[in-house]
């Protein structure tokens, strides 16, 4: 995988991983510099209540191949729900922020919070659908994947280029919790950002800076038993916890403590499914 950090933001990761298998694979060196990795979900729910998974916002144009969801999907505001039942698979392509304007002919704020068919944007892409649901191996549904990606002949402009280094930026450094310190630290003015910013990431900078503060702040309340959200807040640079928790709600759809509830009651189902009758893990 590509060395910034990547939000993760599957709402509860325990429980979802008793539901469905999840694999990542790293692109072709020709789409390297696009693509973060491809992700290969199964399940087998046959007989099961249906599942649905919560992830969390981010940056992130994702490109997939699933029976009732092939298209690409900007980033957006509100958690993304899917439905798991039944039994099936399929793909995803998780593009790295900022590099996506190169398949599209409009700045990607187009398809921000929303999703468009495949066949909008690639015209060959119904075929290629079907021949990747029909492909019996991992490593044959990334190839026809990245065949139908490279029909665009992708280029890196300098924009994009400058775009990626902006978001990794953030990424890298948590203590940029404002776009005039993204400013600082890029060199660029806080307009040439905003423009920036829409034509190639498709948020504005600020909500950029927001999700990767509250996404790394959702996966330290799921991970800590009694989180100390006045604490986290002073780590994440709030002056206050008040405007800590009105930022985690604008991301995450929940209160700090809310959140944490989630995950706590849906890990208990998990474990009570997984062993009945009180057995402890």
């Amino acid at each position: 995988m590509s060395g910034h950090r990547i939000p993760a933001g599957i709402v509860n990761a325990r429980e979802a991983s008793a539901k469905f298998g999840l694999v990542r694979h790293r692109p072709s060196p020709e789409l390297r510099p696009f693509v973060d990795h491809h992700w290969v979900l199964r399940w087998d729910l046959s007989g099961r209540p249906a599942h649905e998974q919560v992830v969390l916002p981010n940056l992130a144009v994702n490109v997939t191949f699933f029976r009732d969801a092939a298209g690409a999907s900007g980033p957006g505001k509100r958690p993304f729900r899917y439905l798991v039942e039944g039994k099936d698979h399929g793909i995803g392509v998780r593009f790295r922020p900022g590099a996506f304007r190169t398949f599209l002919t409009g700045p990607v704020t187009m398809i921000s919070g929303r999703s468009v068919p495949l066949t909008d944007l690639f015209p060959e892409a119904a075929g290629v659908t079907e021949s990747v649901r029909n492909a019996t191996d991992d490593f044959e549904m990334v190839r026809r994947c990245e065949e139908l990606l490279l029909t665009k002949h992708p280029v890196l402009t300098a924009a994009a280029r400058t775009a990626i280094e902006a978001v990794e930026t953030i990424a890298a450094e948590p203590a940029i919790t404002r776009v005039g310190e993204l400013s600082s630290r890029t060199g660029l003015s806080q307009r040439s950002l905003q423009r920036l910013f829409a034509e190639h990431v498709g948020t504005a900078p600020k909500w950029a800076i927001q999700v990767y503060r509250l996404n790394e702040a959702a996966a330290r309340i799921a991970a800590e038993e009694r989180p100390d959200y006045a604490e986290l807040a002073t780590a994440l640079g709030y002056s206050d916890q008040a405007h800590f928790i009105r930022d985690f709600r604008s991301v995450t759809g929940w209160a700090p403590t809310e959140y944490a509830r989630l995950n706590r009651v849906q890990e208990q189902e998990s474990r009570r499914e997984r062993f009945p009758g009180g057995s402890k893990v």
